[in-house]
Formats: C-alpha cells, sequence, structure tokens
C-alpha cells in the first residue's frame, strides 16, 4: 500500500466493519485524539499540535452536553440541582452531596434535565467520510455518586435500592429519548459514555449488585442504540473483568480501556476477544509520562499483540486523558510507532 493511501483517515465503513469484527481495516484505527488537549502543555502546545496533525484522527467526535451538576452560573438554570457548588478546598470530588436526602429528588423531578432542552445538542455540519461519535460522560454510576456522594452511592444500593432503581429508570428514558434526537441532529454513528465502576483492584460492587442496578437499564440503552443503527461505546477505568460476561452478553459494542495494571490484557482477550471491540489504551500513568522511548515501544507492542486478531475487533488511543508531565518524544514514538505496525 502506497504510503500517502495510510496516512489516509479511516472511512466510517472501515472503522464500523473493525467495530463489528467483520475484518481489519488497512491498518489499524487510531483515535489517540479523543484524549489529548495540546493547550495543556502551554508554551510548548504548538509543538503536541503540529506533531497530532501530521497524523489521521480516524474519527470525528461530537460532545453532548450534559449539565454540570450544580448551579455554577447563578443566572443560568441550567444544572441538575439548584445548589451552588462546594468549595473542593473542603470536600473531595466525589465528596460533594447535591441530594442530602432523597426526599428532595422528588422535588428535584420538575426541574431535572429535560432530553428536549436545545442545550443539549450543539448543530454539527454534515457528515463526511469518518465515523461520528457522540461522547456524554457520567452515566449510572458516575451520575449516582455524582448527586449523592460516593459514601451514599454505594450504600444507597443497600439502604436505598428502590430510589437508586428510580433514578435509573429516570435516566434510561432521558437517555433513550437523548439518543433518539441525536441521531436525527447529529447523524450519528455510535454513543460514548462513561461509568468508572472499577477500582485499581476490583469493582467498586459486586456482580449480584451489577446485574440487579446496572445490566438492565444498560441493556435498554444499548438496544436503544442499536435499533437507531448506533453503536455503543463504554468506558470504564479499573478492573471490571467481573462484569465483562454481562456486558457481552447484552450486546456492547467497544470496551477502553482495559486499564494496565488493573487487568491483564492476554487474559481478556483469551476470554472475549472476538466478543467485543477493545478500543485499548495506552498506559497514561507511568509509560506516557515517566517512561523512555523503549517503554512506549514495548506498550504498544503489549497491546497489539494481546488484542489484534484477523477479524478486527481492535482500535488504539489512550487510557485516559493527558496531563501536563506527558513527554513529547513519548508521543511522538507512540505515533510513529503506530503507523509502522
Amino acid at each position: 500500500m502506497a504510503l500517502e493511501e495510510n496516512y489516509k483517515p479511516l472511512t466510517r465503513e472501515e472503522l464500523t466493519q473493525v467495530i463489528d469484527r467483520k475484518g481489519r481495516a488497512r491498518r489499524l484505527p487510531m483515535l489517540y485524539n479523543m484524549w489529548i488537549n495540546p493547550w495543556i502543555y502551554g508554551e510548548k502546545s504548538n509543538d503536541f499540535n503540529d506533531l497530532l496533525q501530521k497524523y489521521p484522527y480516524d474519527m470525528e467526535t461530537v460532545g453532548i452536553n450534559m449539565p454540570p451538576v450544580f448551579r455554577d452560573d447563578p443566572n443560568s438554570d441550567y444544572s441538575w440541582v439548584k445548589k451552588s457548588p462546594p468549595p473542593l478546598e473542603t470536600l473531595g470530588y466525589d465528596n460533594r452531596i447535591a441530594i442530602e436526602e432523597w426526599d428532595e429528588f422528588d422535588e428535584m423531578l420538575p426541574d431535572l434535565p429535560r432530553w428536549d432542552d436545545p442545550r443539549l445538542m450543539t448543530p454539527a455540519p454534515e457528515p463526511g467520510e469518518k465515523y461520528r461519535l457522540g461522547v456524554w460522560w457520567y452515566c449510572f454510576f458516575e451520575r449516582l455518586w455524582s448527586l449523592r456522594g460516593m459514601e451514599n452511592a454505594l450504600t444507597d444500593f443497600y439502604l436505598e435500592p428502590e430510589r437508586v432503581h428510580q433514578l435509573f429508570e429516570w435516566l434510561t428514558e432521558f437517555y433513550c429519548k437523548m439518543m433518539e434526537r441525536a441521531k436525527k441532529e447529529l447523524k450519528l454513528d455510535g454513543i460514548f459514555v462513561s461509568d468508572d465502576i472499577g477500582t485499581q483492584t476490583g469493582p467498586f460492587f459486586s456482580v449480584e449488585v451489577f446485574r440487579e442496578f446496572f445490566k438492565p437499564y444498560y441493556a435498554r440503552l444499548i438496544e436503544k442504540a442499536h435499533s437507531l443503527g448506533m453503536h455503543f461505546w463504554l468506558h470504564s477505568c479499573g478492573n471490571i473483568e467481573a462484569f465483562l460476561p454481562d456486558f457481552v452478553e447484552i450486546g456492547l459494542d467497544v470496551l477502553h480501556p482495559i486499564q494496565k495494571g488493573t487487568m491483564d490484557a492476554a487474559e481478556i482477550n483469551e476470554k472475549f476477544g472476538g466478543k467485543i471491540c477493545i478500543l485499548a489504551g495506552i498506559d497514561v500513568q507511568h509509560t506516557m509520562a515517566f517512561g523512555d522511548e523503549q517503554e512506549v515501544k514495548d506498550e504498544l507492542h503489549r497491546l497489539v499483540s494481546a488484542f489484534d486478531r484477523p477479524e478486527g475487533g481492535l482500535m488504539l488511543t489512550f487510557g485516559n486523558g493527558n496531563t501536563p508531565d506527558w513527554c513529547y518524544d513519548n508521543l511522538k514514538t507512540l505515533l510513529e510507532g503506530s503507523f509502522a505496525l
């Protein structure tokens, strides 16, 4: 294949083929840009941006403008609760409580965000040849703890199960309507959501809790996405291996990132390869910031050797967002190495 052909972005059809595991594209899909904000590097931002521009980004992302939990702007009514946020100087981010008591939720219902609020969607131009992905963060668990605080969220499964189901039922209806609208207005090929349901050593909760409170609602979102002709992508940090059989069963299309140090990539591929597309995440906790160029090459080889299959099902990106301590030479090595595969 001519080198210039290899540098062209993959088409919607090529990326869909990889996601559906119907064959490799002309090269591995590279979705690194979705996790990089060059401005974070200050005076060096132009260098990082120029480097990224040399390589294709095989997708187009469109943000869905989910409202913030708290009312950061006193002049705006676009938020989940009417309260101002407590200062982060006195509380951890996951310990800010928007709903102190569940009775408040009943009072909030009339003022909760609406799926037809025009602020949810930023008009997008007509799609081109690239796959278009709609993105929102904080799906079920992250939405629960962002409203209730982490400690309350983890005990609510046992102390307030009916309330958790009430919230998740409301969210599911909201998300399904929102996906219908996003498909129509933004002409999406897929939906990407986040729900960090794993810690470094294991899941946040038991398989039994997952199957009661999460699986049925995720199944409905995935079914809705498929009925609209879209894939459903999930970002979930940490070790979620215990939940993967259920996610495969309900038809999850793409999983990100298989976080290094929490799950073994080769073992995950042995158990689930060919059953789900892996958006494999290059390690950002150590390799990109503190590793040398050889470690970057080794990290790329680790993921490709673990997940690359003749039928496709592998795309490359980072495990999470960039930080100011990333090394320019490491990013250069990674991009060059990805195209040398």
